[in-house]
């Protein structure tokens, strides 16, 4: 059963931070010919998975070293606030104009996009690479086919949005709490460090809604 929601919790970050890559995916083939697109996309995503797999690889190995628990829990609650307030403009998205570059743009701009999502997904599986595998296979198919649709749920929705970030929210605080330091600090206290999750998650909540209300308005 762990096993089950661990993947289904990997399956949901990874399909909120990968839909602007499912765009990149169709703006860089979108001026190649109907036969060539395909070929593109296929090729590109797979690259960018393989490349993905590995940096997930990597990131487990340094969640291992002193510190980086510590540095990956800051960095995943600036994930979680960036779920919350960004709102991408694809509009300047480069396009590739031959399969080559094409395949090129979407592998890169991939890697690039995909640094949150590889943090993510590594932290939740917490160094289970059996389910770190499990959670990128599930999703490339909901990513490639389900993409525009996802969009539109998230927006219908916003609710997905909120889910997702407290997810990772909540994620990046254990990750805090694996630091020796950090847990002295609540060794005393019963309930401690579920408190600070709690506090932890819900402040990330209230502030990213309170910045994306304020970019609303300035809209």
């Amino acid at each position: 059963m762990d096993f089950i929601q661990t993947v289904g919790q990997i399956l949901l970050i990874n399909i909120l931070l990968s839909g602007d890559n499912a765009i990149v995916i169709a703006m860089a083939s979108r001026n190649l010919p109907d036969h060539l697109q395909a070929r593109a996309i296929r090729w590109g995503t797979f690259g960018a998975i393989a490349l993905r797999v590995v940096f997930v690889f990597l990131m487990i190995y340094l969640l291992q070293l002193p510190f980086i628990q510590l540095i990956g829990g800051f960095l995943l609650l600036y994930v979680a606030y960036k779920l919350l307030v960004d709102k991408q403009d694809h509009s300047q998205m480069k396009t590739g104009n031959s399969l080559r570059e094409a395949i090129t743009i979407i592998i890169f701009a991939d890697v690039i996009m995909s640094l949150d999502n590889v943090l993510a997904i590594a932290a939740i599986a917490d160094s289970d690479l059996l389910l770190v595998i499990a959670g990128i296979i599930l999703s490339i198919p909901i990513i490639l086919t389900a993409s525009e649709l996802i969009l539109k749920l998230i927006q219908r929705y916003p609710i997905i949005i909120y889910i997702g970030a407290g997810l990772l929210a909540w994620t990046a605080g254990k990750m805090l709490l694996e630091e020796d330091f950090v847990q002295q600090l609540f060794a005393s206290q019963k309930y401690g460090q579920v408190i600070f999750l709690n506090i932890l998650t819900i402040s990330v909540l209230f502030i990213g809604k309170w910045r994306r209300n304020q970019l609303d308005l300035t809209i």
